[in-house]
């Protein structure tokens, strides 16, 4: 089987990836022999270690962990090699297959390694100071200091297990169900069938007549498919529930604030100033729009709609290359040279094709290789900014690789800051060289995306938290999920809008919702902290871009108190957030004075 060929050609201008720095092929004989060693070193490894760990010196543990991150990471490749080509195509039933064996024979090799972080947290804490006293152990400080946050919430080595294996036929398998459907999905709009990513592009045409088919095309398909989807949101929930009550954390949102590395207050502070932000916000600006727009009021197929003087024309592949590393360039020649091996290297897929994953993401893959970006290119401005969020995504991941395996990897909250400061640097380089009219058009798609990414994500934040706070109390109805979603929706966007019923349905094709719970709120988190970031760029502060870059060096190794202090800035200061939050206010204040 040939990962290279896809269902249908797209515009040849448009780079692919080249997923055989990572395997040749999915039937490549290398994929199997990697599967074999790996399942001997992890048996070896639980034979070597398992119950001895409180009795290895410091640097017997490190050489321990040393040997754990080489498994973990040969597994890692394995499994970024099946995740990158079931991204690329969904639909394929060979790939399907492959994808699904690689989680079955990857999960049942790694049940031989569960035992190694529940001893480690099981040591005492004096015990484990003592041995972190050798320099080949210190290294890992880092890593045991973050695992050791989930000490409290750790089960017994059977439930571990039992938990692990069953993950290929529990969230594993309903997030496949939830890809495969909305994949193979064809909306019919003006005659031609279209893929979910392709009709949703719609709702920024230009024509309202275009964007009104395509928003009513969406709510009818995902309405005819409701019931399917409103089972696997509550079956996730409750398997949410049944876990999170096994590990005894307070509320459906702390597992992720502790992967995260974040307390639940500084979320609710986060939180609590965007909600309160949303009248100088998003109801201010929207109200500004609908007069732009002539329209009395605003329907959900008009909030990404252009500006009647926008010319939004198609920006070729070869030019948005260009705009985006030239901007990386003139903050750091480093930064643009790294993201420059991404064009050079095929480490981008960027075509829209038929059973592909919609949206855009970066994949970092492992150390030993490199990150790879998925993107899905119309040429709108939009998907400028796209490319160079990903972008950011990517460098940070390269920068970040000299951590290793275990300690390359970020949490949400702070994995978002190079890809919106990478989004920032771009939009500043073209906000400069932009004419009167041009500016104003720019400021407008900037103000729509940061919406997007701050109230926007925060509003399914709070739509996540309802839902799993309700299911609770039993299954949610697809109409009460629809009410939810409504609810957050009015309260976020404001009086400007006014929402037609298939509207209700929309929370459906959101991802993250299936993949990663609560993960949308580090979209919010990114943008307010790269906002309070860059004005502190702007104020001429000493050595910012020797500074940036070492944070985005650091990887996982540091918290967010730590990577902000060199700046001056402090995410548990309530400050922080009105600060990041004044930005979006006044690229507003700028348009309603020029408006």
């Amino acid at each position: 089987m040939n990962d290279a060929p896809r269902a249908q050609a797209a515009d040849a201008t448009l780079p692919a990836w080249d997923l055989s720095d990572l395997y040749p092929g999915p039937d490549s004989p290398a994929v199997q022999a990697d599967l074999a060693a790996a399942e001997q070193h992890a048996s070896r490894f639980a034979t070597a270690y398992q119950g001895r760990l409180a009795s290895l010196s410091g640097a017997e543990l490190a050489a321990a962990i040393a040997e754990y991150e080489r498994i973990e990471e040969g597994l890692g490749r394995l499994m970024s090699y099946a995740q990158l080509l079931f991204s690329a195509d969904s639909t394929n039933p060979a790939i399907g297959r492959f994808y699904q064996t690689a989680q079955e024979r990857v999960t049942a090799i790694s049940t031989h390694l569960i035992f190694f972080t529940l001893e480690l947290n099981r040591l005492d804490d004096a015990v484990l100071e003592d041995k972190l006293a050798d320099p080949t152990l210190a290294r890992y400080r880092p890593w045991l200091r973050d695992l050791r946050v989930f000490r409290p919430h750790q089960l017994s080595d059977e439930l571990e297990k039992l938990l692990h294996e069953k993950e290929v036929t529990g969230h594993a398998a309903w997030n496949r169900l939830f890809d495969e459907t909305v994949a193979a999905m064809r909306i019919p709009l003006d005659g031609e069938e279209l893929t979910v990513s392709a009709t949703l592009n719609r709702l920024s045409d230009r024509d309202r007549g275009v964007r009104e088919a395509a928003g009513k095309a969406i709510g009818a398909a995902f309405g005819e498919r409701i019931r399917l989807f409103s089972l696997i949101t509550n079956t996730l929930a409750k398997d949410k529930e049944i876990i999170d009550g096994w590990r005894h954390y307070p509320r459906p949102g702390s597992y992720r604030n502790r992967s995260n590395m974040v307390e639940d207050a500084v979320v609710d502070a986060l939180v609590t100033a965007v909600r309160d932000a949303y009248p100088r916000l998003s109801h201010r600006y929207y109200q500004m729009k609908a007069k732009w727009l002539g329209l009395p009021k605003l329907q959900h197929w008009d909030r990404n709609a252009p500006l009647p003087e926008d010319e939004d024309r198609t920006i070729p592949w070869a030019e948005a290359r260009e705009r985006v590393l030239t901007a990386y360039g003139a903050f750091s020649p480093e930064l643009a040279t790294v993201g420059k091996r991404f064009f050079d290297q095929a480490w981008i897929d960027a075509r829209p094709t038929p059973g592909k994953a919609g949206g855009a993401f970066a994949h970092p893959t492992v150390p030993s290789a490199h990150p790879y970006l998925l993107l899905n290119y119309h040429g709108r401005t939009r998907d400028v900014m796209t490319l160079a969020h990903e972008l950011g995504h990517g460098v940070h991941q390269v920068l970040a690789g000299t951590q290793g395996y275990l300690m390359s990897g970020t949490p949400l909250t702070l994995a978002e800051t190079a890809s919106v400061f990478g989004e920032m640097l771009t939009f500043r380089a073209l906000l400069d060289a932009a004419t009167p009219q041009q500016r104003r058009i720019m400021l407008a798609s900037k103000v729509e995306d940061m919406l997007n990414t701050v109230v926007r994500q925060i509003a399914f934040y709070q739509f996540e938290t309802r839902v799993h706070d309700e299911r609770r109390s039993g299954e949610l109805l697809p109409e009460r999920l629809g009410e939810i979603w409504m609810g957050v929706q009015t309260e976020s966007l404001g009086p400007a809008f006014e929402f037609t019923p298939e509207y209700s349905v929309f929370w459906s094709y959101v991802p993250h919702f299936i993949h990663s719970p609560f993960y949308v709120y580090a979209y919010a988190f990114g943008d307010c902290l790269v906002n309070a970031l860059y004005s502190v760029f702007q104020s001429g502060h000493p050595n910012f871009q020797t500074k940036y870059l070492d944070l985005l060096r650091a990887g996982g190794t540091k918290r967010h108190k730590e990577l902000l202090a060199p700046f001056g800035l402090d995410a548990s200061d309530p400050a922080f957030w009105t600060r990041g939050l004044d930005v979006i206010a006044g690229f507003i204040d700028e348009l309603e004075q020029g408006a």
